[in-house]
């Protein structure tokens, strides 16, 4: 009878290891802390327009149609949700079609407008909305559509327009996972009618503090959207519509031109990683590796399996040493303040809360942290049950 013996526990992982991160940059954001400091322009200013500009640059080169991207930096990815959302005049009765398999925010940026978060089931392949549930999900009543791209890997922007352009319903992309992530050449985040991002600290491109962006590459959204976001007022105290205070700091900006200079050898960092991982469980059927979609680019904000015995997996690996975490293990749907968005059963976003598992993933991994967590899931998955 086999019997399993753990290998002895390695250096210590952790999903997202940010101090491996400062300590490969820390120069480089002494001196923009230090620029900051010197020129005392905290809030807005050029240096917010600085990273904005360079942000909105580097999105529109990803992109095989070549936009002008305009970005508007706000406090947090949650607020830049509700800014797009009110860009396009979402507000009470209307509905807004999302997945109940993401993090809530999605849902509640919406619900903060008065709107009601409609839920639509994913596509099992990708974790992202099925283009055909976003179409049986759809009333007289839906204002937009919003995909999130799950884990770094873009929604089917071509099926869910070809859904929504002849209805007239705009397209909002939770991009908060996905920056840096292409589709059939276009970007995430520019192949709706706007696009959102995260800044939180653990995300692809992350701050260190709260901090998000609208980004589009319709002039009057952009100007729309950088108008609410400074409480309606296009210039100082000439207030033409309700807004909201939503900033950018500039101090998180200088910290995000920084980083963004370091996001294409992170990306590949991050993909090289999930290659190895790839190849340690290629012949591994109890699990389920991360689906690539056909023409996209994966940017792997999460490396995420699915295994039938995903909790007892998760709990032999923490033995182990190894971190996981579970995104999401509840869907949005079953929890009280969204119940009302569920029209009928989601089987699909049911299944992937009870199986998904998140792997450590992030730039600074090596390939002996690679091979140790892979050794580990293959060890757990293939055990044979005690008699």
């Amino acid at each position: 009878m086999h019997v399993h013996t753990p290998e002895a526990p390695g250096r210590p992982l952790s999903m997202v290891d940010l101090k491996a991160e400062v300590a490969s940059i820390r120069p480089e954001l002494d001196a923009a802390l230090a620029g900051i400091l010197d020129a005392t322009a905290f809030v807005r200013g050029p240096i917010v327009a600085g990273f904005e500009a360079a942000l909105a640059a580097y999105v529109a080169d990803l992109d095989a149609r070549a936009p002008e991207a305009h970005v508007i930096g706000c406090a947090n990815g949650t607020d830049a949700l509700q800014i797009a959302l009110m860009a396009l005049g979402v507000g009470p009765g209307d509905e807004v079609v999302c997945p109940s398999f993401t993090f809530v925010a999605t849902a509640e940026a919406a619900a903060l407008l008065g709107a009601v978060p409609v839920f639509a089931d994913i596509d099992p392949a990708t974790f992202n909305l099925a283009p055909e549930a976003v179409e049986a999900a759809i009333t007289d009543r839906t204002k937009a559509v919003v995909p999130v791209h799950l884990f770094g890997q873009m929604a089917d922007m071509a099926a869910l327009r070809s859904v929504c352009e002849p209805r007239g319903i705009p397209i909002v992309e939770d991009a908060a996972q996905a920056i840096g992530a292409t589709r059939g050449g276009e970007a995430a985040g520019l192949a709706g009618d706007l696009g959102t991002l995260s800044f939180y600290p653990s995300k692809n491109l992350g701050a260190y503090g709260d901090g998000g962006a609208v980004y589009t590459t319709s002039a009057p959204l952009a100007e729309r959207a950088r108008r609410i976001a400074n409480h309606g007022a296009a210039r100082k105290y000439f207030h033409t519509e309700v807004g909201i205070n939503s900033r950018l700091d500039a101090m998180q900006a200088a910290i995000l031109r920084v980083k963004l200079r370091h996001l294409p050898a992170w990306t590949t960092a991050r993909r090289l990683a999930a290659a190895v991982y790839d190849d340690h469980f290629a012949h591994l059927p109890e699990v389920t590796r991360p689906p690539r979609a056909s023409g996209a680019r994966h940017v792997f904000h999460q490396y995420t399996l699915r295994v039938a015995d995903r909790d007892a997996v998760a709990d032999g690996l923490r033995e182990r040493g190894i971190p996981t975490m579970v995104y999401y293990p509840v869907p949005l749907h079953e929890m009280p303040p969204y119940a009302a968005g569920a029209r009928g059963p989601l089987p699909e976003t049911e299944r992937a809360c009870r199986e998904v598992l998140s792997l450590p993933m992030h730039p600074h991994l090596s390939q002996d942290d690679l091979a140790r967590v892979a050794r580990a899931v293959r060890d757990l998955v293939t055990q044979p049950v005690p008699a």
